[in-house]
């Protein structure tokens, strides 16, 4: 079983987060930003990684210690449930349509972080939810996963489509990176022999 449990406290937050790589989409979600929480429920669902988070933040002054502070703790959580990543497909790439907007994403379990984020969005909020914080979540979840992960919007119009669209993309692209290759010998997936 691939899986994983972090737990995180500061100042500004506290997160749990639970996680079953090898899972069905199950979730159960609860980080007091209820557009928030719907995405990664979509996170969940998409990479049928199972996923449980409860956050209390200090949403008093804003969303964003909370937002990125889940993208770290989800990220180390995952890094955690992936180990060594010996046998995993390492790559995976995804296109995701919805309605008139069109979104792709694409993913290298390297252990060499990074985040290339092409996504620009026409409105400053979604609900109360600033779409600024979006880039902040891809990118603490990328570095403490240890993705290479480049997300790009290629068309769109409504912002909220758009974030989802990101969000659906990226699920179904580590659902492909972090599949077991029944091809592989089980090593790691590299020349080096190791990530």
């Amino acid at each position: 079983m691939r899986a994983a449990t972090v737990e995180r406290k500061t100042r500004e937050t506290e997160i749990f987060v639970a996680l079953e790589l090898d899972g069905s989409g199950d979730y159960d979600i609860e980080t007091g930003i209820g557009f928030f929480d719907h995405m990664l429920e979509a996170f969940a669902k998409h990479s049928m990684i199972d996923l449980k988070i409860r956050c209390e933040g200090d949403l008093h002054i804003d969303m964003h210690h909370t937002v990125e502070d889940v993208g770290i703790v989800m990220g180390q959580a995952a890094a955690k449930a992936l180990g060594d990543c010996a046998g995993v497909r390492r790559f995976g790439a995804s296109y995701i349509p919805m309605d008139e907007t069109l979104s792709r994403a694409a993913i290298d379990i390297s252990k060499r972080p990074y985040l290339v984020w092409r996504v620009n969005f026409a409105r400053p909020k979604v609900g109360d939810m600033d779409t600024e914080l979006f880039k902040e979540w891809f990118h603490a979840f990328a570095m403490n996963a240890g993705l290479t992960l480049h997300v790009e919007n290629l068309y769109g119009e409504n912002t909220h489509h758009i974030i989802e669209s990101c969000f659906k993309a990226t699920a179904r692209a580590f659902r492909q990176a972090l599949e077991m290759d029944p091809r592989s010998d089980g090593g790691a997936p590299s020349t080096k022999g190791s990530l």
